[in-house]
C-alpha cells in the first residue's frame, strides 16, 4: 500500500475513541433503506466483543443533523398506576382530575382522616410522585394550592433551577404575587409577554433566553429585551425574576407528571389499602420488615433513632426514612400489616387482603430476591414436607432458614420427615 494511502487512512483515525460510554435508554433511529454505517461506525460498549449491545461510535451531537435519537426512560408512575388498576379494577384514566377531596391533600391532611400531629406533616402528600419530598411539601405549605393548574406551576417551580428558592418563594411570601402569577414553567413567560402586547417573536426569544439561564450572559441583548418589556409595562419584579432563572421546566412535561400524580393521589384518598400495597411493592426498595411490620410504636422508635443520629445516620437509614413516614401514616389511617407467611406471602409483591397488607418474603432483611423466588416457585409445585425439604427444593442455606424462623414463618414445621426407628 502506498505511503500516501496509509497517511490518508491514518488521518481518518485521528480522534477515534478507544472506549465509550452510553445512555442506558438512548435509541438512534435509522430511516428505512439506510444502514447505520452510512452515518457512523458502531462498536460494542467499552470494546467488549462479547457484549450483545451495539452502540454508535460517535456521540449523538456528531450525527444529530442526520439521525433521530429517542430517550427511552424508565418511570415508576405507570407501573404503580397499572398495579392500582389490577388490584381495584378501577380505570385510573377515568379518575376525575377535579376531585375536591384529592385536591385537599396538597394543603391539609383532613381527607386522610389524620391530624398533622399524627403524621408530622401539614399536608397529606407523602408518597405522591413529584409532591412527596420534604422540599416540595414545604412548597405546598407555603403556597396552599387549590387548583390543578397551581399544581402544574408547583411542578415547574420544583424542577427548575433558581425558579423557586430566592425567587418565586420570596415574591409569594412578601405578597407581591400569587402562586398563579409567579413564573413556574417556561411557557408562562411567552404567554404572559404576548398578553402584555409583545410580538410573538420577541416573546418567544425572551422565553428561550430565560429558560436556558442566559439572561445576564449577553448583557447587550438582554438590555434590548428589558427595554421592550418596559415599553409594554412588564413590572420590575417580573424582569428581575427572569434574570435569576438558570433553567425552566416545559409546561407539557409538568402537566403529564401532575396528571399521573393526581391519579395516584385519588387512590390514596379513596382506595387507601390498594394505594399502600402498590406503593410498597413498586417504590419501597428500602422496606425493612424488622422495624415496619410490628406496629406504629416500633416505626416511631426507628424514626426517632434516625432523627437523633442526624448526619451520622447511615445512607440506608436516611433512604428508609421516607418509607417510615408512609408506614406511620398507613398505621394512623387504621391499616395494618399481616405477618409474613411461608405460603401466603408473595416473593416480591405486597398483597392486599381483607384484614390488611401482607409483606413479601424478600422484605425480610437479609433475605434476597433470588432466595425468595426459589421458595415461592418451590411451594407452588407442592407443599413443603419439612424444613430440610424446603431447603433442598428452594436451594436456600442455613442463614436464610434462620431468617424465616426468626419471623415465625416455620411454625409447625418439623426439621426432618425422617422417623426414628427407636423409641
Amino acid at each position: 500500500m502506498p505511503n500516501a494511502e496509509i497517511a490518508r487512512v491514518s488521518s481518518g483515525c485521528v480522534g477515534v475513541k478507544r472506549t465509550t460510554g452510553q445512555h442506558p435508554g438512548g435509541i438512534i433511529v435509522v430511516p428505512k433503506g439506510r444502514e447505520i454505517f452510512e452515518f457512523t461506525p458502531v462498536q460494542h460498549p467499552a470494546d467488549d466483543p462479547k457484549s450483545d449491545i451495539v452502540t454508535t461510535h460517535f456521540d449523538y451531537h456528531s450525527i444529530d443533523q442526520n439521525l433521530l435519537k429517542l430517550d427511552i426512560l424508565g418511570h415508576d408512575d405507570p407501573t404503580v398506576i397499572r398495579m392500582l388498576h389490577d388490584i381495584t379494577g378501577i380505570d385510573p384514566t377515568k379518575v376525575p382530575l377535579d376531585d375536591k377531596e384529592t385536591m385537599s391533600i396538597f394543603r391539609s391532611t383532613e381527607a386522610l382522616g389524620v391530624t398533622p400531629e399524627q403524621i408530622n406533616s401539614e399536608v397529606g402528600s407523602f408518597g405522591i410522585p413529584e409532591f412527596g419530598t420534604k422540599f416540595v411539601r414545604g412548597m405546598l405549605v407555603d403556597t396552599k394550592p387549590t387548583t390543578f393548574s397551581e399544581l402544574i406551576s408547583i411542578s415547574g417551580l420544583s424542577h427548575g433551577t433558581d425558579v423557586w428558592l430566592n425567587n418565586a418563594q420570596e415574591l409569594i411570601n412578601d405578597g407581591i404575587v400569587t402562586l398563579s402569577e409567579a413564573i413556574g414553567c417556561r411557557d408562562d413567560i411567552m404567554v404572559y409577554l404576548m398578553k402584555k402586547g409583545l410580538e410573538p417573536n420577541h416573546a418567544f426569544k425572551i422565553m428561550e433566553t430565560v429558560r436556558k439561564g442566559k439572561a445576564l450572559k449577553d448583557p447587550e441583548k438582554w438590555a434590548e429585551y428589558v427595554e421592550i418589556m418596559k415599553e409594554h409595562d412588564v413590572p420590575d419584579w417580573y424582569i428581575k425574576s427572569c434574570e435569576k432563572i438558570k433553567y425552566m421546566f416545559p409546561k407539557a412535561h409538568a402537566a403529564a407528571y401532575v396528571t399521573n400524580a393526581f391519579r395516584i393521589a385519588w387512590f390514596k384518598v379513596h382506595q387507601p389499602k390498594a394505594y399502600y400495597t402498590a406503593y410498597f411493592s413498586i417504590r419501597a426498595d428500602e422496606f425493612d420488615s424488622e422495624c415496619m411490620i410490628f406496629g406504629k410504636e416500633k416505626v416511631k422508635a426507628k424514626m426517632k433513632e434516625i432523627d437523633d443520629a442526624g448526619n451520622a445516620a447511615t445512607t440506608k437509614d436516611k433512604n428508609m426514612y421516607s418509607i417510615l413516614e408512609i408506614v406511620l401514616e398507613m398505621y394512623e389511617r387504621g391499616i395494618k400489616f399481616l405477618p409474613i407467611d411461608l405460603y401466603k406471602s408473595h416473593s416480591t409483591k405486597f398483597i392486599m387482603e381483607e384484614e390488611g397488607i401482607r409483606p413479601p418474603l424478600n422484605s425480610i432483611p437479609g433475605l434476597g430476591t433470588i432466595a425468595a423466588e426459589g421458595i415461592y416457585q418451590a411451594r407452588i409445585e407442592e407443599p413443603f414436607e419439612c424444613i430440610e425439604d424446603m431447603q433442598t427444593r428452594s436451594k436456600i442455606g442455613k442463614s436464610v432458614t434462620e431468617l424465616l424462623d426468626k419471623f415465625g414463618c416455620l411454625k409447625g414445621m418439623t426439621k426432618s420427615n425422617q422417623m426414628s426407628l427407636f423409641v
